[in-house]
């Protein structure tokens, strides 16, 4: 069969009854409807059957055309046909940049919104979370003697504190924190379980050991704070004077309260800057120091101090006396060298006292002084010449009967001049020169010394009990005269005999050396007056019928009285068996220089404060004169003959005294002689520590006081005249300088070694 156009076409066997046409195709020639003449195999079924029809590849083409519709024309869109020579890709990269800088226009405005307008607010807020203040109170001042003994200090400590909001597992921490701070753990745990407070105190100033093992343990929730401790290094020296704080460092008693506006920090706002977990650290500014309080200086003398505790606390515990006080003061400026009261009081550890215990009874206990009074009244009655040294008054031979009392003397006596009224302590012949004056010269008398009133020192004190003369009645007006009816603390007594010493001009007392005194002195004896009974008050100890004699001390000259008052009872309302012996004594008698004022409360042996009060002046008297350089001349019984009676050697020192020393009581119980021989012996180091303090001499070399107190250190150096530098905070001597065993320095003086001490805690 002859191709067509090169192609070849096969027809199949037709089925029966089956029809089939091929178009005949013409090249170059194209009809509606029919196929493209391109070859192609295309397979039509009939009845099963197919048959295979190849066409050239423009008749399909051409078939193609024919079978599709053609399409209508679309008409262009908006954007087309109104900005047909757009650049869309410049559009769209355009676009872009105006959302980026519309993005940051509104970052930028944001910024300044947030710096400019809010700023301030939220600067505020992130001060609050990283910055905040406290409260610091500060350390303490410190209470000095007068020659910068430290009496009372702050140290720093540390108390654990807990944050139960931070506690996951209250019990596992109580189980654990308990017995390192020695508190049960069930009262533990029921402390930091109910509460609901972000901070709690577990235990305030805990020892440096508890401290540590805390630190150690790391507990969550658990902290250390800062705080200070009030130390006192003397411990019961001026115990009851100096008082106690609390744990707020706060001051409770004595100076300590008096004094805390003083000696206290000023509460200051300190800044504290928190990281990220809440803890705190602490900024501190340049130049900037920790707040602290005002020192003070006292007017104490340590030295004399514990003279007057030891001579008063032996006497307490003799005679089984309820208490004992004792003051000395410097008569030419009325400064209070010593503030003595036993039994003791240790500041250090107040809580485990009882109040009566801690209660500075010479300055706020009333009680009736006496006969110690009667030179007060006789010198009024000498002021307003009503009598004289030689007026003569009629003692009634010890029992006088009045209109509505009667009254006794220990000691029957007729007429006897005034002088020989106080040295025999008559109570009818003071009564009688007593009521020589009115009730209201007589009150303005005693107010002017003090009576009735707080005294100007900076310590909390009482007023004593002076009624005002309208009240007087004759009975009344006799006993303040001898010195019942009448009650004044201590404190009022020495402010008394001040003004009488200081020749007749009233001069405060002063217990802090820079506190305000009164600017106007006022005379209120003359000199005349004040001399004379102070002459009358030296026959009182010197004269041989002199009840006072026990006070005397050879070589020079004393002037006191005794006095021994009774005690009302509160239940009978009358005088009972109870007695109050006191002695006011002061010597040298020509220009006064001390003055000590003995009370002793209720003693169970001896009652009579010529008895049990005067030794104690004297055993003060005695060893502060010693310690001032004022040694009188020794007396008979004082001297010894040595190498078989060719020479005498006089022992400078003081007789011992036969009462148990409180304080070294294996030397006291020595003989006299034996204690002589010790005075008078070379002593080394050792042998001069375990000296009581009135047979105290220096050793021949530098004792070693390595470990010991700061107190029995100073005193070991006191006895060579050697005031050493401290350096440090403690109580215990961890070091000293020069080494123990060298010598001490010349005595002309030219050589000058210094004296440290380097002291410690531990």
């Amino acid at each position: 069969m002859p191709q067509t156009g090169g192609a070849e076409t096969r027809q199949a066997d037709k089925p029966e009854g089956s029809s089939a046409s091929v178009p005949s195709a013409e090249p170059g020639l194209f009809r509606t409807g029919q196929r493209s003449s391109a070859v192609s195999r295309q397979e039509l079924p009939a009845h099963g059957n197919s048959k295979t029809v190849e066409t050239s590849p423009e008749a399909e083409k051409a078939s193609a055309t024919e079978e599709k519709p053609k399409a209508k024309p679309q008409k262009p869109g908006f954007i087309l046909r109104h900005f047909p020579d757009t650049d869309w890709g410049m559009v769209r990269i355009t676009f872009v940049f105006a959302c980026f800088l519309v993005l940051f226009l509104g970052l930028w405005c944001r910024a300044w919104y947030l710096q400019m307008i809010e700023g301030p607010k939220l600067a505020e807020y992130a001060r609050r979370q990283h910055i905040t203040t406290e409260l610091v109170t500060g350390r303490r001042g410190m209470i000095l003697d007068r020659d910068g003994q430290v009496l009372a200090r702050s140290v720093e400590a540390l108390s654990v504190y807990a944050n139960p909001k931070e506690i996951v597992d209250p019990l596992s921490v109580a189980n654990s924190l308990g017995p390192i701070i020695g508190v049960a753990p069930q009262k533990l745990y029921d402390q930091l379980k109910g509460t609901r407070r972000h901070f709690l105190w577990l235990k305030r100033k805990v020892d440096d050991y508890t401290a540590a093992a805390v630190r150690k343990a790391a507990l969550p929730g658990i902290g250390l704070s800062k705080e200070y401790e009030r130390v006192y290094p003397f411990k019961h020296m001026c115990g009851q004077l100096l008082g106690f704080v609390g744990y707020d460092d706060k001051g409770l008693e004595g100076l300590e309260l008096a004094l805390n506006e003083r000696l206290g920090s000023e509460p200051k706002r300190q800044i504290v800057q928190r990281d990220a977990m809440g803890r705190r650290f602490y900024l501190r500014k340049e130049g900037e120091e920790d707040p602290h309080g005002e020192d003070v200086r006292l007017t104490i003398d340590v030295q004399m101090q514990f003279f007057a505790e030891e001579a008063i606390a032996r006497a307490v515990r003799e005679q089984k006396a309820r208490w004992g006080g004792a003051l000395v003061v410097h008569v030419p400026t009325g400064e209070i060298l010593a503030w003595a009261q036993y039994p003791f009081f240790n500041p250090n550890v107040y809580r485990e006292s009882r109040a009566s215990l801690y209660r500075n009874r010479l300055a706020l206990d009333a009680l009736e002084p006496g006969s110690t009074f009667k030179p007060l009244v006789l010198a009024a009655a000498m002021q307003e010449r009503q009598v004289s040294r030689g007026t003569l008054i009629n003692c009634e031979n010890g029992r006088w009967q009045t209109k509505y009392t009667v009254l006794r003397d220990t000691s029957r006596r007729e007429i006897i001049p005034v002088h020989k009224v106080l040295r025999y302590s008559s109570n009818i012949g003071m009564a009688k020169i007593g009521l020589m004056m009115t009730n209201q010269t007589f009150y303005n008398y005693l107010h002017e010394l003090g009576f009735g009133e707080r005294s100007n020192v900076p310590l909390a004190s009482g007023r004593g009990i002076l009624r005002k003369p309208r009240e007087w009645t004759e009975v009344d007006h006799m006993s303040i005269s001898f010195g019942q009816g009448i009650s004044v603390t201590g404190l009022q007594m020495a402010q008394a005999y001040l003004t009488l010493l200081n020749n007749g001009v009233r001069k405060d007392l002063v217990l802090v050396q820079d506190q305000e005194r009164r600017g106007t002195k006022k005379q209120i004896f003359s000199e005349a007056v004040s001399r004379e009974v102070r002459s009358m008050m030296r026959e009182v100890v010197e004269a041989k019928d002199g009840t006072g004699r026990r006070a005397a001390i050879d070589g020079i000259s004393v002037g006191g009285k005794t006095g021994t008052a009774q005690k009302a009872d509160t239940r009978s309302g009358a005088y009972g068996t109870r007695r109050t012996a006191s002695f006011v004594g002061f010597m040298p008698v020509e220009k006064p220089e001390y003055l000590i004022v003995i009370f002793i409360d209720e003693p169970q042996g001896a009652q009579y404060g010529g008895l049990i009060a005067a030794p104690v002046f004297k055993d003060i008297a005695e060893r502060s004169l010693a310690y001032a350089g004022i040694l009188g001349s020794p007396g008979k019984n004082e001297q010894e003959s040595v190498a078989g009676g060719e020479k005498s050697v006089r022992v400078r020192g003081f007789r011992a005294a036969g009462l148990e020393s409180p304080f070294a009581p294996e030397v006291a119980k020595k003989p006299v002689s034996e204690l002589a021989d010790i005075s008078r012996k070379p002593l080394n180091a050792k042998e001069a520590m375990r000296l009581p303090g009135h047979l105290a001499r220096a050793s021949s070399t530098v004792p070693d006081v390595t470990g010991k107190t700061l107190r029995n250190a100073v005193e070991l150096f006191a006895r060579a005249g050697i005031v050493p530098e401290l350096k440090g905070e403690g109580m215990r001597v961890v070091r000293q300088s020069p080494a123990p065993g060298s010598p001490w320095p010349d005595k002309d003086g030219e050589t000058r070694t210094p004296y440290i001490l380097w002291l410690s805690e531990r």
